[in-house]
C-alpha cells in the first residue's frame, strides 16, 4: 500500500478485534517504524510497554470499564466534549469536524439530540446506559490480543519546559508511523482513554505496568488483527469528514484564508 493510500485509510478501531495473537514479526515491525519517528537532537524520548498477559490486559480492561461507567453517570465526559458532538449528516456536512453520532442505544433514539444534555443525562443514568456501556468497553479491551503502553523519558519531558514540547511532538511522530502501519498489515488500533478521564484511576495503570519513576505513562492503545465484518458498539460514531483546505489553511498570513483549493479532486500519485 503506497503512504498516500495508507494516510487516507487511517481508522480508528471502535469494535473487536479477532483473538489471533498479535505476530513476533508485527509487533517488531511496529516498533520499528515508530522508532523511525523526528526527535529533536535525535534523543529519541520514547519508551514503549507491549502487554500479552491475558491477567494484565483483563485489569486493564476492568480499569477502562468502570473509569467509562463513572465519566458516563457523572456527566463529565460528556459536559467535556460536547462542541464535538454532531447528531445530522447535515450538521455534519456543515462543521465537517467532530462525531456525528448515528448509532445510539434503541431507548436513546427518539431523542438523540438531547442525549447529552441533563435531562438525556438522567433518562441514561435511569436505563443504566454507562453501566452497559462500561461493560462492553470491559469486554472490549479484554479481549484485545495486545496492548500497548507510550511513556516518555522526563530527562526529556519536563512539562513547562522546552524539551517537553519537543518530547510530545515526537512521540505523536513515533505513533502515527505506527497507527499507518498497522493499516497496512490488517490490523487496527485504538486508544484506551477513558481511564484518563476519571482522578486516580490512570495511576492504577501505572502500577500495573510497573512504570518506573523515569519514565511517564502518556498513553495505552489495544491492537489486533481486523475482521472481515466489523461489528458497531451500542454508542457509535462516525468522523469521515474533514475540514475543506480554508477552513484550516492560511496564504502569506493568517489575515487570507487559503482558496481555490476546496473544489480540486484528490491528488493522485502513481
Amino acid at each position: 500500500m503506497q503512504l498516500l493510500e495508507a494516510i487516507r485509510r487511517r481508522r480508528t478501531t471502535n469494535g473487536p478485534f479477532l483473538p489471533d495473537p498479535v505476530s513476533q514479526e508485527h509487533q517488531r515491525l511496529l516498533l520499528e517504524v515508530a522508532g523511525r519517528a523526528p526527535s529533536q537532537l535525535n534523543s529519541q524520548p520514547w519508551r514503549f510497554v507491549v502487554v500479552e498477559s491475558r491477567r494484565t490486559i483483563e485489569a486493564v480492561a476492568e480499569i477502562s470499564g468502570s473509569s467509562m461507567t463513572t465519566a458516563m453517570s457523572n456527566g463529565t465526559f460528556f459536559e467535556r466534549y460536547k462542541p464535538y458532538f454532531r447528531f445530522s449528516k447535515a450538521e455534519m456536512a456543515e462543521r465537517r469536524s467532530g462525531m456525528l453520532f448515528d448509532r445510539l442505544p434503541a431507548p436513546l433514539r427518539p431523542f438523540t439530540s438531547q442525549a447529552f444534555t441533563r435531562r438525556g443525562q438522567k433518562v441514561m443514568n435511569g436505563l443504566r446506559v454507562p453501566q452497559t456501556l462500561g461493560a462492553e468497553n470491559r469486554r472490549l479491551v479484554a479481549s484485545s490480543p495486545l496492548l500497548l503502553g507510550v511513556m516518555l523519558d522526563r530527562a526529556e519531558y519536563r512539562p513547562g519546559e522546552l524539551s517537553s514540547f519537543y518530547s510530545l511532538f515526537s512521540m505523536g511522530a513515533a505513533m502515527e508511523n505506527l497507527w499507518l502501519t498497522t493499516g497496512t498489515i490488517g490490523m487496527g488500533i485504538q486508544f484506551v482513554s477513558f481511564p484518563m478521564e476519571v482522578p486516580g484511576q490512570w495511576d492504577r495503570i501505572v502500577d500495573l505496568l510497573r512504570v518506573p519513576d523515569d519514565l511517564e505513562l502518556m498513553a495505552v492503545y489495544r491492537l489486533g488483527y481486523l475482521p472481515e465484518e466489523q461489528r458497531r458498539p451500542a454508542i457509535d460514531w462516525t468522523s469521515d469528514e474533514r475540514r475543506l483546505p480554508s477552513q484550516y489553511v492560511f496564504r502569506e498570513t493568517c489575515a487570507d484564508a487559503q482558496q481555490g483549493w476546496d473544489d480540486l479532486p484528490p491528488v493522485e500519485v502513481e
